[in-house]
């Protein structure tokens, strides 16, 4: 007897499944046809994305080259050409790339171009950072310690990244304006942070080891 109910749900199922598709049938492949193209779309992006990464790769590798060589003129047109059309990752890299080809040739036209990366939002924090720190390094020995400190003082302090970069470059300022209580300062912060790299550190010794006694309260 169950198996004449069974076989009734069945039919009726069956029933109700054909009058699901007669009213819904076209809703439902409109429905599996914008699955699969998205499913296709989306992996054709993935394959095309991919392609661009791989050429921007070697079109980095091959400026990178050329800077190994000497051909600043010619890694710095093939790091600009990059940072016009290649991802965004290759992009900032290519900026900061053709920003310190530039300096080869012109300190200010460096200085220049990585104060363009410091200025727009859209490159990344880390970048940003590092543009900061390169394009101070450029400035060490001309500007005025008051001008880095105006340029350096955030990426000096306790979490930043380029921190250590940034306390060296401000004790080396204050250093060249004869303000050992300043260059100390900066100088201490380095020795004090236990993160500071090896070969920094020695060279704040040795820095630390040129200025005058401090006053004795």
């Amino acid at each position: 007897m169950s198996e004449i109910f069974n076989e009734i749900d069945d039919e009726l199922r069956k029933e109700q499944l054909k009058k699901i598709w007669d009213k819904y049938s076209v809703y439902i492949v409109a429905l599996a046809v914008l699955i699969v193209a998205g499913v296709g779309g989306w992996r054709g992006y993935e394959y095309l994305a991919t392609q661009k990464a791989y050429k921007a790769s070697a079109a980095f590798d091959a400026a990178s080259t050329l800077s190994d060589e000497n051909k600043h003129a010619e890694a710095e047109a093939a790091f600009n050409a990059l940072a016009a059309d290649a991802p965004a990752g290759y992009r900032s890299l290519a900026r900061l790339r053709a920003a310190a080809e530039a300096a080869t040739r012109d300190a200010a036209a460096g200085v220049k171009l990585y104060d363009a990366i410091v200025a727009d939002p859209s490159v990344g924090t880390n970048e940003r950072s590092l543009a900061t720190v390169r394009a101070a390094s450029l400035l060490v020995d001309t500007d005025s310690y008051d001008d880095m400190v105006k340029r350096l003082d955030a990426s000096a302090q306790a979490g930043s990244i380029y921190r250590h970069t940034a306390r060296e470059l401000l004790a080396l300022s204050a250093w060249r304006a004869k303000n050992a209580a300043e260059a100390r300062k900066w100088l201490d912060m380095i020795a004090e942070d236990s993160e500071t790299p090896a070969s920094l550190r020695s060279r704040a010794e040795a820095l630390q080891a040129l200025l005058p006694p401090a006053a004795k309260s």
